[in-house]
């Protein structure tokens, strides 16, 4: 299963060509350290779903793919690939549904697939995408801050004259257009509604994995810089998608054990979901929001009405972001057809939403 994956790899990712000749039985068998037994039986599989052909007495070679026809005959229309990070989970409902929408009324099938935020998983679905008659794809990067290690399927689309765009971020080893937020923006607002309201300590949560968590805390630090302010260290919190049910909220339950004059007066959070969660352990401390604590989260969400505390957060389109790269990936599609230019990237300016969960200590 392994040797036929790895094969279908190299076929999917360009490494041969239709009609390129693989390495022997035995020189696969050398280099897996398997037996060619194995390796004949992966490649007999391949052969009966088309994907290889054999040669009496010349080997083994790539088969030909669907045709440029082929692709776009499937449900008679376009096919379009959506890959994000999350399908059922927090803001990704109403991105999914803006693409479905938009898909729709273009009389397109829509291919979804999910990450999980992991890279290996981002891998599979790229190779699953570039095997299904596909005319263009919208990818949201897994953990954009840390590498690109799928770089080759992305060379593989090129390759194979698929147009694709990217959501929320960018890897920064492909040329892409992408459709985001500026989050450094939409950090500093956050930042600087707060400084403006007196608030001089102010804890910091940001996810860093990825690159909208990255220009957020860029943001905030920005607007401490600009007052020419101090920011405490200690109150700045970085962590990864692994840890984000546990570190932050140990961290601010460590913060609010301090003495009064050295805790917090204010928080700002990476997104909503953790604002939310965070609410929790200022609850548990005895602890009010905003007569103690102001709070500031990020995307508004359904989450930042859904508790008592309404919070004060910076909006995040959505919806719009789905539709738009539907229609950016169209014109891509119809570009590429007519030779035309690669679509310029859609950057969204942040609006910070001014909830009960902010008040002034002027």
């Amino acid at each position: 299963m392994l040797l036929k994956r790895e094969i279908l790899s190299w076929i999917t990712t360009m490494q041969f060509r239709p009609h390129d000749k693989l390495p022997s039985e035995n020189e696969i068998a050398e280099r897996f350290g398997m037996s060619r037994q194995t390796v004949r039986q992966s490649l007999g599989e391949l052969e009966q779903e088309g994907r290889l052909y054999r040669v009496q007495g010349k080997g083994t070679f790539v088969a030909e793919p669907s045709t440029e026809a082929q692709r776009t005959s499937v449900s008679g229309g376009l096919t379009v690939g959506l890959i994000t990070t999350h399908i059922s989970d927090y803001i990704f409902p109403m991105i999914v549904r803006g693409v479905e929408s938009e898909v729709r009324s273009l009389g397109a099938r829509l291919l979804l697939a999910s990450t999980d935020n992991e890279k290996e998983k981002e891998r599979e679905n790229l190779e699953s995408m570039l095997r299904e008659p596909l005319d263009g794809l919208i990818i949201e990067p897994t953990k954009s801050s840390e590498g690109n290690p799928n770089f080759r399927f992305f060379l593989a689309l090129e390759a194979q004259n698929i147009p694709y765009i990217m959501l929320n971020e960018r890897y920064s080893d492909v040329d892409a257009p992408v459709l985001r937020m500026d989050d450094e923006l939409g950090g500093y607002m956050a930042a600087a509604h707060l400084l403006e309201l007196g608030h001089s300590r102010i804890a910091g949560f940001f996810k860093t994995d990825d690159n909208q968590g990255v220009h957020r805390m860029r943001g905030f630090r920005r607007a401490y810089r600009e007052r020419q302010l101090p920011l405490d260290p200690e109150l700045l919190l970085r962590y990864s998608t692994e840890e984000k049910d546990d570190k932050p909220l140990e961290a601010l339950a460590a913060l609010l054990n301090r003495e009064q004059q050295e805790r917090p007066t204010a928080i700002v959070c990476y997104n909503d979901q953790l604002a939310v969660r965070l609410l929790d352990v200022i609850r548990q401390k005895g602890l009010n929001v905003p007569e103690d604590l102001s709070i500031v989260g990020y995307d508004d969400s359904n989450l930042a009405t859904a508790t008592e505390v309404k919070l004060t957060t910076i909006a995040h389109p959505k919806i719009e972001m789905g539709e738009q790269a539907v229609r950016m990936l169209y014109q891509l599609i119809e570009k590429q057809s007519n030779g035309g230019n690669l679509t310029r990237d859609i950057v969204y300016e942040p609006r910070l939403v001014i909830r009960s969960s902010t008040r002034s200590i002027k």
